[in-house]
């Protein structure tokens, strides 16, 4: 007796293979092939340099904690700050001059900006240290003032040769930031009343942080490596000019330059971790990110979840 409700050959279901994994290629093969060789490149380097005795590894750790270059060090950061303070002052005073509807503002900014941006840094420094030559003292008719006191100080003149030559470039930078802000803005701050200079400092500038901050931050890490120059003062009592006197009175110049390095490396590595968190604060408000319970209340208003939206979950706060 046949049993109907066995299935026949012809309609049997054919029994299913298993699925085969497609063994994928490497993705971008020759990238991991460079990465390779400068791997290779780089054990190889430091193994040569360790057995270089050029380089004076002996010497380098003997004076890489010392005394006199970490000192010249905090010198080497107070001539910085200061120098930055004097350059973001008179960058933004010389920015708001030359966009300044006076005729003599913007001729005044104008010429700073051609000396001081285009003549070497070197040379101004040069020129710095020269004054105590040329001024002697100021003669104002009832009295003469003495200026061998200020004129002889090698920090005052490295401060205020590195300041005043950073407050051109920090000029450039302000007007970049202050032309970023809608013209919008500034219609709207002389609607509610406001002067030029109000509108410039209650509305232009507070928008023009965001853009202003990241080059800003540049050129201070720049500028703390510029100040190994002031040494054309001459000042040698910051990173620079300390190593540059121990390495000649011990004739190894080399493993000298390599602390010197190391120190520079040290610092302008703090200097980007906080630019980095700067750029992080005002950065806010730049970018509109919602998270999960507002974006359901937006979509059940549209309909719709906009595509374009940035979610950021309840757990992820």
């Amino acid at each position: 007796m046949v049993n109907e409700n066995a299935a026949t050959p012809a309609t049997a279901k054919p029994k299913e293979e298993p699925a085969q994994i497609e063994a994928r290629p490497l993705r971008h093969p020759w990238r991991w092939v460079f990465a390779g060789l400068l791997i290779v490149l780089g054990v190889w380097f430091i193994i040569a340099s360790a057995r270089n005795e050029a380089f004076g590894w002996g010497t380098y750790f003997q004076y890489l904690f010392d005394k006199r270059i970490a000192l010249a060090s905090l010198h080497t950061i107070a001539i910085t700050i200061l120098s930055m303070i004097i350059g973001v002052i008179g960058g933004a005073v010389l920015a708001v001059m030359r966009m300044s509807p006076n005729p003599v503002l913007r001729a005044v900014s104008w010429i700073f900006l051609w000396v001081f941006r285009g003549t070497p840094i070197y040379v101004q420094l040069v020129f710095w240290g020269l004054l105590s030559a040329i001024y002697q003292s100021i003669n104002l008719g009832f009295t003469e003032v003495s200026l061998q006191t200020i004129l002889t100080n090698a920090f005052f003149l490295a401060v205020m040769g590195l300041g005043l030559n950073e407050a051109a470039y920090m000029a450039e930078i302000v007007r970049s930031g202050i032309t970023s802000v809608p013209e919008g803005q500034k219609e709207a701050s002389k609607a509610l009343g406001m002067s030029w200079w109000m509108t410039m400092r209650r509305t232009v500038l507070p928008q023009a942080m965001r853009i202003i901050i990241p080059p800003t931050g540049n050129e201070f890490i720049s500028l703390l490596k510029t100040s190994s120059l002031v040494v054309a003062i001459p000042y040698t009592e910051e990173i620079f000019g300390r190593t540059t006197d121990i390495s000649a009175a011990l004739f190894q110049p080399i493993p000298l330059l390599l602390v010197a390095a190391s120190w520079y490396l040290v610092v302008t590595s703090l200097l980007m971790v906080g630019q980095y968190f700067l750029e992080r604060r005002f950065e806010r408000g730049a970018t509109r990110e919602l998270t999960g319970r507002q974006l359901a209340a937006l979509a059940d208003a549209e309909g719709t979840i906009p595509r374009n939206v940035s979610v950021i979950s309840e757990a992820q706060k």
